[in-house]
């Protein structure tokens, strides 16, 4: 007896079927860029983009919208202060970081020719100079330049103690190449094992503080600001994301659904 095709037995009966046979009544009818018989349960992630690409802080404002709205969604525990946390990508906004740096004394190349790395940095001061050097020689050992490091600005005081506790540095570095930057896609991809390479190199190390390192983000496109807070405080907690002149023209965000997470960033 031949083998039953089910993929291709599947895939026939879903294209004879009406294109909202067997939608939710409750939700809308397909309708211009909307399939209703692509809907899913996103459990805590929301997209918000301007369609002609326009970077604006309108769009960081509405991506920290749909993240307050998710509220209802999230899980505390014996303290209603302590979520499981949260976050937001957002493309890098360059003019904002070349006016930041530039009061740092940092130069950055034209847009699109750095990457940009979020670090949640140890809070010992000797744990955090390792984490600095091995970021150095990985970024040296892999041809690339270091442009020089940001303090992430943050607000902890409405932090409740339990957050508070276990609350990491952060530290943003800058990386540029010694050539003009020409394939962006390789760039990027560099920039991936760039990360990775620094990860291997501080958690082998097993040094005592190093546990609290985590790269949240390595890229020369997006940027990501994340915590352990509650998703009304992703906003207030990092200054950046309250300024202005930080835009973008995309939003992704994200509450973690967790109940069986440590308090740990």
């Amino acid at each position: 007896m031949a083998r039953l095709d089910v993929d291709r037995v599947g895939h026939s009966i879903a294209a004879a079927l009406p294109r909202d046979a067997g939608r939710d009544p409750l939700l809308p009818a397909s309708e211009g860029l909307y399939r209703a018989d692509r809907e899913r349960d996103s459990c805590g992630v929301g997209f918000v983009a301007d369609m002609k690409n326009r970077p604006s802080h309108r769009i960081v404002q509405q991506g920290l919208q749909i993240l307050a709205n998710l509220d209802h969604r999230g899980a505390v525990g014996g303290d209603p202060t302590m979520g499981d946390g949260c976050g937001i990508l957002l493309q890098i906004p360059f003019g904002f970081f070349a006016a930041e740096c530039a009061a740092l004394g940092i130069e950055l190349p034209a847009d699109g020719q750095y990457g940009l790395g979020h670090l949640f940095m140890p809070r010992d001061a000797a744990a955090c100079r390792l984490v600095e050097a091995i970021v150095a020689e990985a970024v040296a050992s892999e041809g690339l330049t270091l442009l020089g490091w940001r303090d992430v600005p943050f607000r902890s005081a409405d932090l409740s103690p339990s957050v508070r506790a276990t609350e990491p540095g952060q530290r943003q570095l800058f990386i540029g190449s010694p050539k003009p930057i020409e394939d962006r896609e390789a760039f990027e991809r560099q920039l991936f094992l760039l990360r990775k390479v620094i990860s291997n190199a501080v958690y082998t190390r097993r040094a005592e503080g190093l546990a609290e390192f985590y790269p949240v983000c390595l890229s020369a496109r997006t940027v990501v600001y994340k915590g352990m807070v509650l998703v009304h405080e992703l906003g207030h907690y990092y200054e950046d994301l309250s300024d202005p002149r930080f835009e973008s023209a995309l939003a992704l965000v994200h509450q973690r659904f967790a109940t069986n997470t440590f308090p740990s960033w």
